[in-house]
């Protein structure tokens, strides 16, 4: 990826041509472009980038790919306070950002930490989204108990980070159970996945767990059946508790259906791309060639 857009400012950067995007004085997220064609947003998941959407690339043959590095990854900027990773200001930036590179309205496809951002993004702006998938996604915690619970852990998690480094934290993560099928995966495709979660910064991950965490925000079960544009949500077969959270997802949002990919865990866009491009490529067709005849998808 790493067509420059007009409007924006180039930086350098390991992935190639990056796109800068001023948000707000001091604070600019980087966004990796490439494609022609109706806007696919790709929202990675925590510890991921832009460049995590590698093996997504071939859709760019008829979308325009927008990955942009979430606030506290990659090359976006980390800031020290806590209000850009809020998710209703991480919203609204991602939006505006968007629009201001020419797309009002776009596909939104996220994983895991990005796939909840994505939801956020259709429940707070609807218009600004054409078509929905989430990969290993989730409302949130909807048990206030359970929820209070998880923002504790989370920033014991964001002390450890701040504290032992990035180095260290990824030596953890990468081994917690829910990666584990990723361990099956190539040497080359587990090397890059590491080096991707290496040149991230201690302030951004850990600011972003407090900010972003699935414990810092109110879960959005209650508004799911008024989400109703078009929705793929996928889970891998080896990731139980998505898959069921999935299926639920799926019975209460109109639009959805929901797809198990065999042979995967979290990370099913990873571990099994060829099926996941299989099936985002038809439900983005099906979305456009509905709207095209005007009939629902």
């Amino acid at each position: 990826m790493g067509r420059r857009l007009p409007g924006s400012v180039a930086t350098g950067g390991s992935g190639g041509p990056v796109t800068s995007i001023p948000i707000a004085p001091g604070f600019a997220l980087n966004v990796e472009v490439e494609g022609s064609g109706p806007a696919l947003v790709l929202l990675h998941g925590f510890t991921g980038s832009a460049g995590s959407w590698a093996p997504l690339s071939p859709l760019a043959d008829r979308w325009t790919l927008v990955a942009f590095d979430l606030v506290g990854h990659g090359l976006s900027d980390s800031p020290p306070g806590l209000h850009h990773y809020a998710m209703e200001t991480c919203v609204a930036d991602l939006v505006r950002a968007v629009g201001g590179l020419g797309f009002p309205r776009a596909h939104w496809l996220g994983y895991s930490m990005g796939a909840r951002t994505a939801l956020h993004v259709a429940a707070a702006c609807a218009d600004a989204v054409h078509g929905l998938v989430l990969i290993g996604g989730s409302p949130g915690i909807d048990c206030v108990e359970d929820r209070m619970a998880r923002r504790s852990a989370d920033e014991l998690l964001a002390r450890r980070i701040e504290t032992e480094g990035v180095e260290a934290f990824v030596d953890y993560w990468e081994n917690i159970p829910l990666f584990a099928t990723q361990k099956l995966s190539a040497p080359e495709v587990r090397s890059n996945v590491r080096a991707g979660r290496l040149r991230n910064s201690a302030t951004g991950l850990a600011n972003s767990l407090r900010g972003m965490g699935a414990g810092a925000r109110e879960a959005l079960h209650q508004r799911l059946d008024s989400l109703t544009m078009p929705t793929l949500l996928l889970a891998g077969a080896e990731d139980p508790k998505y898959v069921a959270q999935g299926r639920e997802m799926a019975a209460a949002m109109p639009g959805a259906r929901f797809e198990v990919i065999a042979g995967a865990g979290h990370a099913a866009q990873i571990e099994q791309p060829g099926r996941c491009l299989e099936l985002i490529r038809g439900f983005l067709q099906s979305v456009e060639g509905a709207e095209q005849h005007g009939v629902a998808p």
